[in-house]
């Protein structure tokens, strides 16, 4: 990769030489402009205003316009002449948290590269030192004909510098948001939660730019002589448009519609409801209540002494059951003894019938 610029890190009394690099690229697709009755490039000439004639690049310099109209001229000596510690350097004010940085104030992103191999240990040092605080590094650099905020951060293996803009290029937030009171039901920020879990996390490796692919997609076709219409970028430019009526029916949709194929088997709507009122039932207030409540349900329903009046009921089992066993063994031997009794009284009934001989 190519140095935009070289310099030193200044780290108290530990200087690196550095290289800075460009940490990303633009993939976006360019155009020209053309002439549209016979396709010549439109081209533009830099011409001075006072002789309308075309300035050369060698011969166009820098000039400032004071309040009252005049241009002071700026060669390049006397921007390499002014006093700025950081026009080589960029120059370490502080360590803070990551999370003290707002993104808003970030602005390009560079890597430094170690120059040379006598930068390569106190490079590793300060790169190990951010590791194990866990911050980054607040500095000030000039890149670009400007002074910048920078914050230092390492990234993989390497150290990385992100330009920052100053506190006074930030605008106020004042007047973006809605004013005025918006009411947010709690069902509908459960179905915004339970859309944000179905979502799931997000899979880097499967982004890509899709109107960049439209777009050169167009320009292949047009090249061969075909003009198809871009269906599938006018279909997202429609459905990106429309009128938001009910909100709940539309995060219901969107809860079904991330669901998709994932879960195709547990129904639809019923799901995307169920989903909501168990989000609902989740409510740190209400679970702690619910677990209470449950508590106090359990007590009630255990008086103390139940487990010995338990233990005495299993106790009294054997004796009942050996006094229902004798009592079974005492009728058998009772219904065995009217039995005989019976049949004695039948035989003597029926010798006493008998007629009796005579002499």
């Amino acid at each position: 990769m190519r140095s935009i610029w070289k310099g030193t890190v200044s780290f108290g009394l530990v200087s690196i030489p550095i290289k800075v690099v460009s940490a990303t690229e633009n993939h976006s697709v360019s155009f020209h402009q053309v002439h549209t009755d016979d396709g010549g490039r439109i081209r533009y000439r830099k011409v001075c205003e006072l002789d309308e004639q075309e300035v050369p690049r060698e011969e166009i310099g820098r000039g400032f316009e004071t309040e009252e109209g005049r241009t002071i001229l700026l060669t390049d000596d006397d921007m390499a002449a002014l006093p700025l510690p950081t026009a080589k350097t960029v120059e370490i004010l502080g360590f803070v948290p990551a999370e003290d940085i707002d993104p808003i104030q970030l602005d390009r992103s560079y890597f430094l590269a170690a120059d040379g191999r006598r930068a390569d240990k106190p490079y590793v040092l300060l790169r190990e030192a951010l590791k194990r605080s866990g911050k980054v590094a607040v500095a000030k650099l000039a890149l670009r004909a400007r002074e910048s905020l920078g914050m230092l951060r390492v990234y993989e293996d390497a150290l990385a510098l992100h330009t920052m803009l100053w506190p006074d290029e930030i605008r106020s937030a004042s007047g973006v948001a809605p004013e005025g009171e918006v009411a947010v039901r709690d069902q509908e920020l459960d179905l915004a939660d339970t859309l944000m879990e179905t979502l799931g996390e997000l899979d880097w490796s499967d982004l890509r730019d899709e109107y960049r692919e439209a777009l050169e997609e167009l320009v292949r076709a047009k090249a061969e002589g075909v003009e198809p219409p871009p269906e599938e970028l006018r279909r997202r430019t429609e459905a990106g448009g429309g009128k938001l009526v009910d909100l709940m029916s539309v995060l219901e949709r969107s809860v079904q519609e991330a669901r998709g194929g994932r879960d195709a088997g547990e129904g639809g709507e019923a799901t995307v409801h169920e989903l909501a009122e168990r989000r609902a039932g989740e409510r740190p207030a209400e679970k702690t209540a619910s677990k209470k409540a449950a508590s106090k349900k359990t007590a009630s329903r255990k008086p103390a002494g139940t487990k010995k009046a338990a233990k005495k009921s299993t106790a009294k089992q054997p004796a009942a059951k050996s006094t229902k066993q004798s009592g079974a063994k005492s009728t058998k031997k009772a219904a065995s003894k009217s039995t005989k009794t019976d049949a004695a009284k039948k035989t003597a009934a029926k010798k006493a019938a008998r007629p009796r001989k005579t002499a």
